[in-house]
């Protein structure tokens, strides 16, 4: 498959409705990467009425990628947004943070060395099928009208209600202490960082995610996406 191009786009494409794929930088928004493309398609063409929109969020600290969807394909970004998410990345072992990922600052700090590769493969399998998972407080879903975020940052407390998600595969590349290399298979909705969250409990050594980068959405790859960087 080629690159997702805009400057192959027509007019009439916008008109129709198409996707690009982009591989989202690191330290971009999701909705910093939907302005860049509405602002590249409104220079191309003159004109301020271009709907865009983004099929799933990508968090600033993750790259990878995203769909994003013009036009009349804004239509159908729930059905963008339903399909599985394949991601790679790396957890540290031995600390924690609020937000489960470098967002924020270390808060607790674990013993590890004890940890083999056989311990974390072992792990994993376990978290393979269905099963209730709370989301960070540290994430846009919304509470009450606000965003999950903004009671963190007040340090106001708030009830999260679990959701169910599935990950369907959960492979542990590699492991250099204190870093797991690994790859996972989900449904919408999984928040990876939760998930190194729940492994680091699991182990009783803590972890947070320390690298992601989602390099599928169903069948489409970042392998094809438009690099914006």
């Amino acid at each position: 498959m080629e690159k997702y191009n805009i400057d192959s786009f027509s007019f009439d494409d916008i008109n129709k409705g198409k996707i690009i794929l982009v591989d989202k930088p690191i330290n971009w928004t999701s909705f910093d990467v939907v302005k860049f493309i509405r602002k590249s398609l409104q220079l191309k063409f003159k004109t301020k009425k271009i709907k865009v929109g983004h099929a799933g969020t990508l968090d600033p600290l993750a790259t990878g990628l995203l769909i994003i969807c013009i036009g009349k394909q804004t239509k159908n970004i729930s059905e963008y947004q339903d399909l599985a998410k394949t991601y790679i990345g790396k957890f540290k072992l031995g600390e924690t943070t609020l937000s489960y990922d470098a967002e924020t600052d270390v808060i607790e700090k674990f013993k590890y060395e004890h940890i083999t590769i056989n311990d974390l493969k072992e792990l994993a399998n376990e978290f393979i099928g269905n099963s209730m998972q709370k989301p960070p407080i540290y994430s846009a879903i919304k509470k009450n009208g606000k965003r999950l975020y903004d009671y963190a940052r007040k340090n106001k407390e708030v009830e999260i209600d679990e959701r169910e998600i599935h990950i369907h595969n959960f492979e542990i590349l590699d492991f250099i202490s204190p870093y797991i290399k690994f790859k996972i298979e989900c449904s919408k909705g999984t928040y990876i960082r939760t998930i190194a969250n729940d492994f680091g409990k699991r182990l009783s050594s803590g972890s947070y995610l320390y690298e992601l980068r989602r390099t599928k959405i169903g069948e489409f790859s970042v392998l094809n996406a438009l690099d914006i960087k």
